[in-house]
């Protein structure tokens, strides 16, 4: 499966980081093993002191399809859930600095939590959804689809135009203003030896303002654990 993960889909974040609103979509990727599922917690990785969240909406792909065509494009997604986009925000400017491509900054392993999907069907408007990212109970984000700068359908149509849709990938819609840093390391550290918690967790309402879907990701400093799946060759 793929990770398709769209830049500067909202007017408002475009202005925030002070780039120009792009007139068509930004697209990169994150590989599979960015995904963290199940409400299992993110581990602050050790090569970044400036880690930085983004809540999403996240559209799932539900049939293969290649070119598609704008009046079919709404016959190829079936679900959207709540995702973070986590970035080392200071290894991407170093990288951005000196020409070179930044994927280790946003597609490092567990950059990609996502909350259960909803399906299209319980929804009245797929493009009538409020969203909210808090941090410790605090809304760092707010955003609603109708700000996005490129729908759902566009941006089917002009993903498939490069590459092949398979059933099951992931389609990140970029956040509005408000992306930030989770914390520095050594504060983490000293709230969790007391015993504290830093989550971030996002929530989906409908046109009705009934939350729809829930999703926390509790952040930690630990390492996360290690498996060995090596076997020693005979002599």
């Amino acid at each position: 499966m793929k990770i398709f993960c769209i830049g500067r889909n909202y007017v408002d974040h475009a202005k925030e980081l002070n780039n120009p609103v792009p007139s068509e979509p930004l697209i990169f990727m994150k590989p599979p093993t960015a995904l963290v599922l199940n409400n299992r917690p993110f581990f602050y990785p050790d090569f970044t002191k400036d880690l930085h969240y983004e809540g999403e909406i996240v559209l799932r792909v539900s049939k293969n399809g290649r070119s598609v065509q704008p009046e079919f494009a709404s016959r190829y997604y079936d679900a959207v859930a709540f995702g973070i986009d986590f970035t080392a925000r200071d290894v991407q400017d170093k990288l951005k600095s000196k020409g070179h491509p930044w994927e280790i900054a946003k597609g490092f392993d567990r950059s990609a939590p996502v909350s259960r999907f909803i399906a299209l069907e319980e929804l009245k408007n797929a493009q009538d959804i409020h969203f909210q990212l808090k941090k410790n109970g605090v809304v760092v984000q707010d955003g609603h689809t109708r700000d996005l700068i490129f729908t759902f359908d566009t941006l089917i149509c002009h993903i498939s135009r490069y590459f092949t849709l398979h059933k099951g990938d992931y389609i990140f819609y970029r956040h509005p203003c408000g992306c930030g840093a989770r914390a520095d390391r050594r504060c983490a550290g000293r709230q969790y030896r007391r015993g504290g918690n830093v989550a971030v967790r996002g929530a989906m309402r409908g046109s009705a303002g009934n939350p729809f879907s829930s999703h926390e990701t509790p952040l930690t400093s630990q390492t996360p654990p290690t498996t060995n799946t090596g076997r020693r060759g005979r002599r």
